[in-house]
This record gives structure tokens, sequence and C-alpha cells, in this order.
């Protein structure tokens, strides 16, 4: 039975026509429709996650799937008593407003820039916010386009003022007849821009002073870091436009934009807007929380990465220049050590026009930077090169492995090669290479320090420290990737080169332990060694976030060889079962307090970091794909639930919500580069990718659920498939993928044909 069903078209005709701005809201409300009527955005939950297990909660972000224009409430979680301000345009995925806006009921004693707010009445979904004030008493709703907003107050005591308080941390506002505008410095030369409109003329105009924080009040006009309008009405209707190009330039985006001041046409809009990027996975079945955890983690894969272009032409902080775009739109914010792992890949099934676009904005970042290499962590300020390893190489590698190939493919084998060859492999730094990286380029690996030694390279950072084994493990597989890339655009000796570097991982493993051992500058591993703990805070000084028994998997290009290593199947499943099934030595909070980010555990396992969302997959590997089937089931059912604290740990902004999305379908793509998806367990009866040429995949497993999650047999396009993996191009030509599901694992079933893994070279037993 399709449990998901869509409204009859004379009815979305109805509730989507701008001619009909009653109803906004009560067409598609989730309160106001039975759950068969909800669509793919009303099952949402924009609170999910909202209280962090012990890091960084999720953000209910309001925008437009990968629009400039983003905000969300600002306040530390949604346990917070008071939000501060109302936020006017958001820099980065987690940051805080640019702009502030206050409404105020007086200005008549000392007032703050930004006021704090009680608040009730909330209600966030993608594409609209809505929260009364309780002290001022006053009414808000806001509903974003790409790049302006419209907010609209209703001030409920006609008998007390009626202020909007605009400030700016550092920058400047002017305001005069009905508009606003003005600009807020950001890092780097870079200028986020502002211009606003009320739909009445303010009755005044009042300067704060920034020493006594006094409003002094005129009716000519106001220029200063924080602008009083007072108005005689009680409600107020405000557009905006952001832009990091000009004040004209935002005056322009607003215009095009929003030509009224009716908030409900803007949020209908959006929600059509996030219908058809939603919808693109369309699924049937399953419980109401299953679709509710399903349609709000693909919403925030869409958070990032933003578009800049502004009618053809975008700032780039890279050179601190305004480019014209030529027709290809450019994006930037994007943590790719988070995203490049399913992120992107989910993007080229679901969007590959604008995973594309997204390549080519990072050759353009490494063509206008001065050192030519290829960013990290690419923000709205520019590069702020975080974490380890050269991640964008594997995001060029997927992509055109996977037929995404409209993109410069001798410039991005340059750029990455550049990188790979100048850049430090230093964690949290962008600068050129010094002995350490000379050291790994010479011997393989990272050197570590001992315990108690003191760091004499002043180029690492006190904090994230030298991580020699992440940056190891990094490094070797960036260089599969720039592999990848040598051979497809013929670089074929190269490539060789490239391919036996990623064998270098070897040099690190230690095979009387099973683990990724670190080595000091003489080819000795670190001892005495302790696998849970050692390395500091966050395990930086060998590891990053996580510790030893996540990157003992941290081998994403070849599994194959790390069975090898391991010393065959059954000793690999051992140590997979060991890694999930060894407990905390210590109480939580002990555990914590060295490793905060290794947060929803099982065993050693955590399923709040990055670095181990493929583990959980590798059975796959070893002939017991039904083990991949029993712990995909059990992580997502325990760990990713509809309520607040329903995701383990930091959720990066796309990186961990992908691979929900990705695992809820059945399917994960352990290694970008490789034109494959392993198979998990599906948890729909039913579920449609409709894909950007037009054809459609279908994923049917009847009777899925929590209990049948075993794979009893399977058929593509009917034919019997006995593999626990499928090829890119299979899916992509379309087609149908049948599961025969069970609540008893078939043992047999995949066993005997593993994933592909990197291709195998000859390299001697170290």
């Amino acid at each position: 039975m399709q449990i998901q069903r869509k409204l009859p078209n004379w009815w979305r005709q109805a509730c989507l026509s701008l001619l009909i701005p009653t109803l906004a809201y009560s067409c598609h409300s989730p309160l106001a429709s039975s759950e068969e009527s909800l669509e793919a955005v009303d099952y949402v939950d924009t609170k999910m996650g909202g209280i962090s297990h012990l890091l960084v909660p999720t953000y209910p972000t309001v925008h437009l799937p990968n629009s400039l224009m983003r905000v969300h409430p600002q306040r530390s979680d949604y346990a917070s008593e008071q939000i501060s301000g109302l936020p006017l345009i958001l820099t980065s995925h987690r940051g805080v407003s640019a702009f502030s806006l206050s409404p105020r009921t007086d200005v008549t004693d000392s007032i703050p820039s930004t006021t704090r707010y009680s608040y009730d009445e909330e209600v966030i979904r993608p594409y609209s916010y809505d929260v009364f004030l309780v002290e001022p008493e006053v009414k808000v709703s806001y509903a974003p386009s790409a790049q302006s907003a419209i907010y609209t107050f209703t001030f409920e005591d006609d008998r007390k003022g009626h202020y909007l308080v605009f400030s700016t941390a550092k920058g400047e506002l002017q305001a005069f007849g009905r508009t606003l505008r003005g600009y807020q410095e950001l890092e780097d030369s870079t200028r986020v821009y502002l211009y606003a409109e009320s739909d009445v003329t303010p009755q005044s105009y009042g300067l704060r002073d920034e020493t006594t924080g006094r409003v002094s009040l005129n009716h000519q006009g106001a220029e200063g870091k924080t602008i009083a309008l007072a108005y005689s009405e009680q409600g107020v209707r405000l557009r905006y436009g952001i832009s990091y190009i000009s004040v004209e330039q935002a005056r322009r985006n607003v215009e095009r934009e929003i030509q009224s001041f009716e908030a409900s046409l803007i949020a209908k809009a959006g929600r059509n807007e996030w219908m058809k990027a939603l919808s693109k996975i369309e699924i049937e079945g399953g419980t109401k929380e299953e679709r509710t955890v399903f349609y709000t983690s693909l919403y925030r894969v869409y958070e990032r990465m933003v578009c800049l272009s502004e009618e053809g032409r975008y700032w780039s902080a890279f050179d601190r220049t305004v480019h014209d775009d030529a027709g290809v739109p450019f994006y930037t914010d994007d943590w790719l050590w988070d995203t490049y792992r399913a992120t992107h890949p989910l993007r080229i099934l679901l969007d590959p026009l604008k995973e594309q676009q997204m390549l080519t904005s990072y050759l353009r970042m490494a063509e206008q930077s001065t050192d030519g290499w290829l960013p990290t962590f690419p923000e709205v300020t520019g590069d702020t090169h975080r974490m380890n390893g050269s991640h964008t190489i594997a995001t060029f590698a997927d992509a055109y492995a996977k037929g995404v190939t409209g993109f410069n493919l001798s410039a991005a084998y340059q750029a990455s090669k550049k990188t790979l060859t100048e850049k430090s492999y230093l964690p949290w730094t962008r600068i050129p290479k010094g002995p350490l990286s000379e050291y790994m380029d010479k011997n393989g690996y990272f050197p570590a320090l001992h315990p108690g030694e003191v760091e004499q390279d002043p180029r690492v950072t006190k904090w994230e420290k030298r991580q020699s084994v992440a940056v190891s493990l990094a490094a070797a597989y960036d260089y599969w990737c720039l592999s990848q890339l040598a051979k497809f655009s013929g670089h074929d000796a190269e490539a060789d080169g490239y391919l036996r570097r990623s064998y270098d991982y070897r040099k690190l493993f230690n095979y009387e332990t099973g683990f990724f051992h670190p080595k000091d500058g003489r080819g000795r591993f670190i001892e005495p060694f302790d696998y849970e703990l050692s390395g500091g805070l966050g395990a930086r000084d060998y590891y990053d976030e996580n510790n030893a028994y996540t990157y003992r998997w941290d081998v994403l290009h070849n599994p194959a060889d790390l069975i090898y290593l391991m010393g065959g199947k059954e000793r690999f499943i051992d140590y997979l079962d060991e890694t999930l099934r060894t407990p905390l030595s210590m109480s939580k909070w002990e555990f914590y307090s060295h490793l905060p980010d290794q947060t929803g555990n099982v065993g050693q396992f955590t399923m709040a970091n990055e670095p181990s969302l493929h583990i959980p997959y590798l059975y796959n590997y070893a002939g017991a794909p039904w083990r991949t089937q029993r712990l995909i089931r059990k992580l997502i059912d325990t760990w990713f639930r509809a309520d607040l604290m329903g995701v383990p740990g930091d959720e990066d902004g796309g990186g961990m919500s992908a691979f929900v999305v990705f695992s809820m379908m059945g399917l994960y793509p352990i290694t970008p580069g490789l034109p494959v998806y392993n198979i998990g367990t599906p948890f729909f009866p039913k579920m449609t990718l409709h894909l950007a040429s037009g054809r459609t995949f279908v994923i049917e497993a009847e009777g899925a659920s929590s209990v049948n999650k075993y794979i009893q047999r399977a058929e593509l396009n009917g034919k019997p498939l006995d593999r626990p993996w499928i090829r890119h191009s299979e899916l992509v030509a379309g087609g149908r993928l049948v599961f025969t599901m069970g609540s008893r694992p078939n043992k047999n079933w995949g066993a005997k044909t593993p994933p592909p893994s990197a291709e195998r070279i000859n390299l001697d037993k170290e």
C-alpha cells in the first residue's frame, strides 16, 4: 500500500497558486493534515538533533536548497531559554548572523545593540519561521528566497511603541525614508551588504550611542552601527536583500526576488522549491518516524554548499575580487573532511549538474589563490584549511569515475597534483611543505613524537598537534584519488607512481596488534601505547578526534588489502567485532574528557564522527553481508531518531546526514573514486530515485522493517543479484532492484563476491 500519497492535482495547484495567499499554511501544515496527505517536506523536523549529546547540536536552518540566504534562531541549542535578536544572514552553516534585528516597544533607556528575548509559539519549517516574542508581545513571521527574505512584525499592544533596531558588529548602517542599507566586515576583506525596505515609512529614526546605549531620535535619518526605526503602525513588513558584492546588488536581489510584502507568497514559493528537491527520492511505506528521519536528513544535505552568484557575478575571497561567472554559478562553504564521504556522492545521484558546478568552483578557488592549491574547507571568507588531508581531490575522482565530466579534468589533475606536491601535510595549515612533510614524502609516513617529547617544529599547531597516523592514512587515500585522476587524464606512468604511494598506509601497520600504530622518526613504534586513549585530547598526537579503533579501518580505497594485512577474512571480522564489542575502559564522563568527539558509542565504535561512517559496511568485503545488514539497522534505529537528541554527534552540515539517507536507501559509497555502492539493508518497502536523466531507479523491499532486515535474495532488472554491491552505471541506467527480506540472516547471500577495492599491485610485505 502506498503510504505517502500525493494531493489531487487541482488541490495542489490551488495550494501553490500565488493568487490564494490565505492557503499559505493551512493546506500543508502537518498539524492540519492527515498523515496520508503529507508530502516530503512535511516530514522534515527541523528540531531533530537540536540538543547535542555533547558538542554541537543541529541548527534549524531556514533557507532554500543551497542558497545564499539562510538563518536560524540565534541560541546555543533548542533548550536555550532566550534567543538573541532576529537573524538577517548567516555567513557559515553554524555561524552567527552578520546583522541583527530586534523588535522593541521602547528605546527610552539604555538598550543593547541586540535584544535577548523569551519566546513562544515557535514553528520552524525549512521555508519559514514563526515565533512570538514574549516580553515585547510581538508576533514574527519570516520567509526566505535565494538572496533575499521578508519579515512580518505584529506588535500586539498598541499602547506601546513600535521599534525595529538594526545592528552590525563591525560595519555601518544608514537609514532614510523607508530604506535601510549598510555592510558588515567579515574576515579577509570580505563584506556582506544589506538593503532593506519596509512597507511603511518610519515615524522617526534613532542612533544608538555605542558607549551609553542611549538612542537619540530624529525625523531625518540615521547613520551608525546600531539604528532604531520607530513606526506608528502595529504591523510592519520588511523585505531585504543580501549581497557579497555591493549594497546596490543587494537592492537588485530583493527587487528581483520579492516584488510585494506578502510573506505567505514567499513561503509558498519556498515550499515548492523544497518539494522539488526532496521529491527526487520518493518513499512508500515505513513508519512515520522513519520517514521523518529520512527526509530531515535529506533536508540537511541541501544546507551546503551555497551559491554566491548574483546575476552572473560573484565575490571570491580567494583573490578579493568580483568575477563574472560565465554562466556557471559559483559555490562555496564546504567542510570537505566531512562531506566528500557521502554528501558529494549523494549530490552526484540527485543533481549532477550542481555537483559539476561545485567542482568548477573548486578549480576557480585554486586558480584565484596565490599558491594554486585546492581548498580544504572553503567558506565565504576563503579557505579555512581545517582538519587533515586534501580530500577535494576525492570529489573530482569520484565525479569523473561516475560520468560527471563537465569540469576541466586537466585542470583538476594539475591542481590536485600541485596541492599534494607542495602543500604541507600538517593539519589545520595552508603552508608549504617543511621537514616533517618532506620526511613523509621520503619514508611514506608522518613521524610521531613519544609521550612527553617536546615539539620542536613551530609549524605544528599547539592544539591540533601532528596527528601522525591520521595524516598518513589521509594522504594514502588522497594519492589513490590522484592516481585515478592521472589515469583518467592519460598520465599512466604518474598514475602508477601515485598508486604505489596509496599503499603507504602499510608503513604504519602493526602486524602483531592489527592496528595502525604511530612511528617515530627512526622507524620505531611509539611504546608503550594504549589504542583507546593514547594521543592526548582527541588523540590528536597520533589520530584525530577519534582513537585507534576508528583509524584501524581508515583505508577507504583498499579494504581488500586491509583484509590481507590482518591475516584473512576471519581475522578481519574478529577485529571488526572487537571494535564494536570492546567496552570503554572507564566511565563515560572520563572517556569523553579524552575524546569528546567520539560519542554515539557501540563499544569503541563511534556513530558520531565521519571517519566511522563506512565501518559497518566492511563486513561485505569479508563475506558476511548479513552482519552489515544487522548492524546498519541497529545503528540507524538507535542513534538517528525524530527527537531533540536524535543525532549522535556533530552533524557537520550534511556530512553525517548523507550517511543516513544512503543507508536508509540500502546503499553506501564506501570509496569515493570507485563507481560502486555497497548494499546494506533497505528501510522502506519501496523507494524511487528520480534521476536527472529522467529515468527512475526503484528499490523494492516488501516487508522491510526493523525485524525483516536481512536480505534473503535480490534481483536487478529481473536477473538474480548475488553480490552486496552494485555499479553506479547500473543505478543511473534506471531500473529496479528488488530485495526479498526476512527476519533471519541468509548467510550465503552475497558472501562470495565482495565489493571492488583499489587495483592490486605487487608489494613486498613490510
